[in-house]
Parts: structure tokens; sequence; C-alpha cells
């Protein structure tokens, strides 16, 4: 059946299809007199219908796009359709939003051009939504680059820059910082080790950071601390001197603060971030940030291991050249010594003794490198016997003088009862008479060596000092390790292999004990070993 409509009637539903339109449909003059307005017009852009006809539509128009619409008219004018043109438009409360505008010329019963259709879709949405995709893939693309950098690179410092320089762009903060996990001798400070985005001189004028609880977060591991406004925190400001941001401090609201982790879990340092304006890091800046500290990581760990191989190797080198030098002084001494007396039977009673402590010298060196060799093969094995304490404290101390040509005083302190031990008594006698060989070594002449041994429980503990020059704090964790030779400066290095202290904490390790020193420079030294009475009862730990 055929339905017919009148005019008034097809006008009728052309205005109800128009309002009911989801996208904005606007009419205007070749003049861009705005002629009508549906509904989701009103809606996009917040004018009414009554608002809108009659004003001129640069109302949607922003400044600096002005000159759009007389391309637009241009373009109707000729006759052209402008078809999904993507562009910005501004709402009646200022806000721009994108659209995607077709736009037709309007023509009269008599065939002429006399305004323009608009159809305005907002696409911000999908405008937010590409520009996201593109974010997160050139995120992507920065954290796997980095991750590529920073994992070929073995130069720590090369390493923490790269790190720094691109998560302070990444996070969009004014500045970023590295610093690690390192105290002063007061456990105070935190080492700034790069900067990006500021001057070093902006940190180091005010102080380093310290261990307050804003920092702890970071330094114990507990994760990323992100603030919107960190002089608002309860933690802030709690730094003496300071009392909240010092005067002249870079300007920090926004606050953001990642761990860097080892892979044995240890936290090497901290990335911090700051911008003087409120809310600026975003959750997105954390993943961002946090994936690129993860493989800073990896990258630092590696780094730090090819350095400790690197040292150890040069160690390696200088120990071969010293050792070769060391075995050859006495040979050369001894085999002087034998053409005198050859020459001269008559100062044989002389020279012998001369020749017994070069051999004692030497026989010590090929002891310490055969031990050394067996430390390597994991051959290197305790003989436990039952003896006592006194005899163990006596027969070194009574080694070590018959070395003594200083003739230092040794005293020594025991227990008021002697006691049974369970031990390698040579092994322990070599233990002692390094300690005490080194005490003399690095003191002068005739001053005292003191040591002194306490029972406490089931543990012995006997301690060495001297009154020698001391050991640098910078020293102190590394003269147990192999290779490690301190040089006294302005004096010439004392004889030995450098091998004794590691040998030495291998031997008490091996008694389940511990090894260490203290020392004040300018003081002296105090090297103290503790250990159980009976070891073998306790189970070896897996190494």
């Amino acid at each position: 059946m055929l339905l017919n409509y009148d005019a008034d009637d097809h006008r009728a539903m052309l205005a109800a299809i128009i309002d009911s339109s989801d996208d904005a449909i606007i009419s205007k003059s070749l003049e861009g007199i705005i002629t009508s307005w549906n509904k989701a017009a009103e809606r996009m852009f917040g004018y009414s219908e009554l608002e809108a006809i009659g004003k001129h539509i640069s109302i949607l128009i922003p400044t600096e796009r002005q000159a759009e619409e007389d391309r637009i008219i241009s373009s109707i004018r000729a006759g052209k359709r402008i078809e999904h043109y993507q562009t910005v438009r501004v709402t009646k409360e200022g806000k721009e939003i994108n659209i995607s505008l077709t736009v037709s010329p309007i023509i009269n019963a008599q065939n002429k051009i006399i305004g323009a259709s608009k159809i305005a879709r907002d696409i911000t949405k999908q405008k937010e939504s590409e520009e996201l995709n593109r974010q997160y893939a050139s995120n992507l693309e920065i954290i796997n680059s980095t991750g590529r950098t920073i994992a070929a690179e073995l130069n720590v410092h090369e390493i923490l820059q790269t790190v720094t320089d691109v998560t302070t762009k990444l996070s969009g903060a004014a500045f970023g910082a590295f610093f690690y996990n390192k105290t002063d001798s007061s456990g105070e400070t935190y080492l700034l080790y790069t900067l990006s985005g500021a001057p070093r001189e902006a940190f180091e004028k005010f102080g380093m950071p310290r261990n307050t609880d804003v920092f702890r977060v970071t330094f114990s591991g507990e994760g990323i601390l992100r603030s919107d406004d960190i002089t608002k925190d309860t933690r802030y400001g709690k730094n003496f001197p300071h009392s909240g941001m010092p005067k002249g401090h870079l300007p920090v609201v926004s606050y953001m603060a990642v761990p860097v982790i080892s892979q044995a879990g240890t936290v090497i340092g901290g990335l911090f971030f700051g911008h003087p304006k409120s809310a600026m890091f975003k959750k997105d800046h954390e993943i961002l940030v946090g994936a690129i500290a993860a493989q800073a990581g990896i990258a630092l760990n590696n780094a730090m291991l090819y350095e400790e191989i690197r040292l150890l190797n040069e160690k390696k080198d200088d120990f071969i050249g010293f050792a070769s030098h060391e075995l050859k002084t006495p040979l050369t001494t001894i085999n002087g010594y034998l053409q005198l007396v050859d020459q001269m039977p008559a100062l044989g009673e002389e020279v012998i003794p001369k020749i017994k402590k070069q051999v004692t010298r030497l026989s010590t060196m090929i002891a310490d490198l055969l031990d050394i060799s067996k430390i390597h093969t994991d051959h290197f094995e305790l003989n436990f016997i039952t003896t006592n304490l006194y005899s163990l404290i006596k027969d070194s101390i009574e080694m070590v003088k018959h070395l003594d040509a200083n003739k230092h005083r040794i005293k020594y302190d025991l227990p008021l009862e002697d006691v049974n031990m369970n031990i390698d008594k040579q092994k322990m006698e070599q233990v002692l008479i390094n300690l005490l060989s080194n005490a003399i070594k690095y003191s002068d002449g005739g001053t005292e060596v003191q040591l002194k041994a306490i029972i406490f429980g089931d543990q012995i503990h006997i301690s060495v000092m001297d009154q020698g020059a001391g050991i640098a704090s910078k020293h102190l964790s590394k003269i147990f390790s192999r290779f490690y030779r301190i040089s006294t400066s302005g004096k010439k290095m004392p004889g030995g292999s450098g091998l004794g202290l590691f040998i030495s904490k291998e031997i008490i390790q091996g008694h389940h004990g511990k090894i260490w020193a203290e020392s004040i420079e300018g003081k002296g030294s105090t090297f103290h070993i503790v250990f159980p009475i009976n070891p073998q009862k306790i189970p070896a730990s897996p190494k």
C-alpha cells in the first residue's frame, strides 16, 4: 500500500530525525551565521538553540583555528563537500573537544548554494584512546631501548646516568636523582650519584638526604612512594637541622621515589623525582619508572660483578708480580749467604740463623700459596684435635717472638681457668701468628701488642691489639679479601704475601666463627676472632 506524505509531514519527519541524532547537526549561512541547531548540538557545545541561532559560527572555533572557517566556506561556495575533517572546537564553558566534521553545501530550488550543513561527531574519547595507545607504544619502546642500552653497558656511572635521565623525562619530573644506599660513619647520609634536570649544588649545599621516615620507605625497599604534595605528608620535614624545605632548596611538591633493587633483593639505591606543582605524578609513571628501575637493578648487578672481576684480576696480576718478587728475594738472600760462607767458612755460625730466617719466610709464603690453591679447589680441610686454650696462645706467641727482630712487648690476658677445645690447632695457630705478626709489622719497634682471650658460654673471643698507624675505614671491609694489601702513605710497604687475612678468614669460618677488625687511624687496630669451643658439633652450612 502506498503512503503519501505532504510537505509538512516530510519536514516534521526530517526535524525528528535531526533532533534524535547523536551527532550535532548545524546549518549556517555563507556568512557563517547559525540558522539551525539540534539537541545533540546543545549537549555537545552547551549552547541552547535560542543562544546559538543568529550567532556567528566562530563562537565554536578556537582563536588559533579561526582561519579554518574561511577555508571551509571557500570549499562550500565551490560546491565541494568536506568529509570527516578532524579538528578542535570549543564549548560554551571554554573546554576544547575533538570532533570529526562533515560539511555539505545547502542548495535552494534555484540550484543556488545558500549555506552549509555541518554534522559534528565528538571523537574526544577516540583521540584520547589513540593518544594512550601512542604513548603506551612510545613508552614501551623507551623501556625496551633503555633496557638494551643499559644491559650492554658495564660502566656503573653510565648506567645510572642513563636511567636517571630517561626516568626523569618519562615521569615529567622537573628534576630526578639517584642516591646510593650508602651511609656515612654515623649511619646518617645517603650518597648522591647522578642527577638530571638540576645542578648538583642544588642538593649538596643543603646536605644529602638522611635516614628519615620519608626516605626509609625507599631505602628499606618497602616500595614506591608517590605523593601529590609531599609537604603535607606527616613524615615530611623531619630532617634536622632543617624543618620543612630549606630556603633556596629545589621546590618539591609532587614527589616520587622508586627503589632500585638487586637480583639478590638488596636495595642498591633509589630514584627520586620532584616537581614544583602538585599531583604531577600518576600511577602510569610509577609503572614506567618501576619497570626501568627493575632493569637497572639487573644491569647494575652485572656491571658491579664485572667491576669486581676486573679489580680481582688486577689484584691477581699485582699479586703474581709481588709474589714472584717476594719468593725471589729470600732465595737471592740465601744464595748470597751461602756464597759468603763458601768463601769465609768462619762466618757460618753468624750467617746460619739469618739463612734459617729466610727459609722460614720462604716456607710461610709457599704455605700461603698452597692454602690459597686448596681454598680455590675446595680441598681446604681442617683436622680437629683436642687441645687447650693456654697452649694455643702461648705456642703462638713464642713462635712470633722468635721472629720479632724489633722486640715488641707482647702481653696477654687469659681466663683464670684453662679450657679444652676441639679445633685444628695448627690452623688456629696460623691465624694467631698472622694477627700477631701483622700487629708487630705495622707498629713501631718496642711498642706493646696485647692479646686477650675471653670465654663466654660455649664461645671463645680472642682479640689482638696494636699501637700502630691504624687502618682507614674504607679498607676495613676489604682487608679480608684475597690479594688485598694496604699501602702505607709515605712508608715502605711491609713485607708479606697479602694473603694472611684472607686465609685466616677461611680458617675461622671453617670453625663456624667470625673475624673482624676495628681501627682508628693513628691509634692502632684491634682484630677479633670468635669461634665455638667445639665447632664440630655445629652442622656445616651449605656453600
